[in-house]
């Protein structure tokens, strides 16, 4: 046999083992509510293809061997685990148990590492929270696929948009359908024009015409208890979102930076600080999501005395496609034709989701010609020198094992460019090839998906305010 031969068998026998994981998983999400990742990364509803690169994009990650025929254990192990809603990670499960020095067999450390979701301490399902979406643009629509497809613990119930007229509900399934940049809708999707309903994957959304938030009665559509998400970015402050707070609303999530008192919550980072009676909060903006999480990291570990971020910023539908009138400098200019100077309000953001942070944090702007992925440049200045090796290996052991891994990803690759990180579901990415240290002065390049990564963040902080937020197994290192 030769080593062609070799090597086409061993890529057979981990497709077969890929095939046997599919039916698995299937069961464990939707009989039991349990997500199973490996390394933050889900595997719900993964071609065989795509759970083998998992596998392979993990290893490169992790800096060593995690083939399938070690995390497929696992995976056996616990279908004969009584589990309730939680999220098991196969990779984390490996790694842990290689560092384990106590003999134990798969699947007694199966059994330990994920007891908090087994036995008496597991938690119950309960039913989907309510969700209303007002406004359906770039973020309403990925926002709207996130909710359908953990349609086990939310529930988007209804849109609400104005009457464009003409065939408007067929042109928003459309929309919502098909994607220029994010591709096709993993589903099947349906239009009832007579009852106004867009039917996605066999969840009944109404659409809900109206101009007005203080003149929806949302109970009229047996909704309540409801967590609106106002994607629009009309209203930013407590008193203009308040007027979403119609029956049938009981809180408010805006995605764009709010104004005044309003929080601004990074998953990952301040969403702890939520009080339960708060109804109205904000995410703040994706480049806050994108360069809190890795400042937090260098904070903890480094101490930050200043910084800077500079953010490469793809064009968004408040640019102009050709020169013309704009209220804002410069953004009248053709979005695909310049790279446009403009304002960030990121770094001013920094305070509100880590007030402990007593380092000036500036910054600014260029849009540049590409619909989506942008990249953060942190120039920092530290309270203690380090190196980049130091650094490199802190930041992927933080993506791998920290509280902080489902909003840091890390990259090492020499040919990593802005449209390979489309689709990402982290606030960003660190790339290790272009990471500069030098002392005391660290550079972080940052990739971050503005458009998915983000509408993956305020999933999270929906999904924690409604309590179906599960736990992580094995625990990540604090």
């Amino acid at each position: 046999m030769t080593v062609n031969d070799d090597v086409f068998t061993d890529w057979k026998n981990r497709e077969e083992i890929a095939e046997a994981m599919i039916p698995i998983i299937g069961r464990l999400h939707r009989e039991r509510d349990v997500t199973v990742l490996l390394h933050s990364r889900s595997l719900v509803n993964k071609s065989v293809v795509s759970i083998l690169k998992t596998h392979r994009f993990a290893r490169q990650i992790a800096g060593e061997e995690l083939s399938i025929t070690e995390t497929m254990p696992f995976l056996q192990a616990l279908t004969t685990l009584d589990l309730g809603p939680s999220q098991i990670d196969l990779g984390m499960l490996a790694a842990t148990y290689k560092a384990d020095s106590r003999g134990l067999s798969v699947a007694a450390f199966t059994a330990e590492a994920v007891a908090g979701a087994t036995g008496a301490n597991k938690l119950e399902r309960q039913e989907p929270r309510d969700v209303v979406l007002y406004g359906f643009g770039r973020i309403g629509r990925l926002v709207a696929r996130l909710l359908v497809e953990k349609a086990g613990g939310l529930r988007l119930r209804a849109i609400v948009v104005r009457n464009s007229g003409g065939d408007d509900l067929v042109k928003r399934a459309s929309l919502l359908r098909r994607d220029s940049i994010h591709g096709q809708f993993a589903g099947s999707i349906t239009v009832d024009e007579a009852n106004s309903t867009i039917i996605a994957n066999g969840n009944a959304i109404k659409v809900i015409y109206s101009d007005d938030p203080t003149k929806v009665d949302y109970t009229e559509y047996g909704i309540n208890d409801a967590i609106l998400i106002d994607n629009t970015g009309k209203w930013r402050d407590r008193e203009g979102l308040s007027k979403h707070l119609q029956p049938g609303i009981a809180k408010v999530v805006l995605t764009a930076p709010g104004k005044g008192d309003v929080p601004n919550i990074v998953h990952g980072v301040n969403h702890d600080t939520i009080k339960p009676d708060e109804q109205i909060l904000s995410c703040a903006s994706c480049t806050t999501n994108a360069i809190v999480p890795p400042l937090k990291a260098m904070e903890d570990k480094y101490g930050v005395l200043r910084g800077h971020v500079e953010t490469v910023h793809s064009f968004t539908n408040d640019q102009n496609l050709l020169d013309n009138y704009h209220k804002a400098d410069r953004r009248g200019r053709s979005a695909p034709l310049n790279m446009v100077i403009t304002e960030t309000g990121a770094a001013s953001a920094v305070a509100k989701a880590l007030p402990d942070l007593k380092a000036k944090i500036s910054g600014s702007s260029i849009r540049v010609p590409v619909p989506d992925v942008s990249i953060a440049i942190l120039n920092l200045q530290l309270k203690t020198e380090t190196d980049r090796e130091d650094v490199l290996d802190y930041l992927r052991e933080v993506s791998l094992t920290s509280p902080l891994r489902r909003q840091i990803d890390f990259i090492d690759s020499p040919d990593a460019v802005s449209s390979d990180f489309i689709g990402s579901r982290h606030a960003s990415i660190v790339d290790a090839g272009a990471t500069k240290v030098d002392g005391d002065n660290a550079i972080l390049y940052l990739w971050y998906d503005n458009e998915f990564g983000y509408s993956c963040q305020v999933i999270r902080v929906v999904q924690y305010v409604s309590g179906v937020e599960y736990p992580t197994y094995p625990a990540p290192a604090v």
